[in-house]
């Protein structure tokens, strides 16, 4: 009978719970994906498919995104070869457009951390961007992924002023 009572309490205490609900999410895949498209107005193709979000739980929230930062001259049976003048322009593209991405999943970050309401202050927000690149082009010492991350709380106070925002988020390149 007190097993009965115990795993009836603990079910109680799971179902009252409260579950994390998806639009917020669902709404910040959507924002990312805008932010994402403004940084190449005039190419419909940065974005290699919708963001994905996703809550752990005792983690936090995570974005991942895929995209191209400039689409260029390719390979084709019309044009085999791809030559170096497109190549070195499709690069310096991706070079210019870097900074802005970096940017803008900063934005990102802190309009989640406002945002995602559910997620606990002490938990992460994280935001991942795979990039792509295609064989003959030269990706030296281009990352071929940025993840940044800070802590829920942190990154609301860093955004009220309180603390400095590099001080909150963690960067890595791959």
């Amino acid at each position: 009978m007190k097993r009965a009572w115990i795993l009836f309490a603990l079910a109680a205490t799971l179902l009252a719970a409260p579950a994390f609900k998806r639009a917020g999410l669902i709404a910040m895949e959507r924002s990312f994906d805008q932010r994402l498209k403004q940084l190449a107005p005039d190419d419909p193709y940065i974005l290699i498919g919708p963001t994905r979000g996703v809550y752990l739980d005792g983690y936090g929230a995570v974005l991942t995104s895929e995209v191209n930062l400039a689409n260029g001259p390719r390979p084709s049976p019309f044009q085999p070869i791809v030559g170096k003048e497109g190549i070195t322009k499709i690069r310096q593209l991706k070079l210019e457009r870097l900074p802005v991405l970096r940017q803008s999943m900063r934005e990102t970050l802190m309009a989640a951390a406002s945002s995602l309401d559910e997620v606990p202050a002490k938990e992460q927000i994280v935001v991942v961007v795979s990039l792509v690149y295609f064989s003959e082009e030269d990706s030296t010492g281009m990352p071929g992924q940025i993840l940044m991350q800070g802590e829920r709380g942190k990154l609301i106070d860093a955004k009220l002023g309180r603390i400095s925002l590099d001080s909150v988020v963690k960067a890595k390149e791959f």
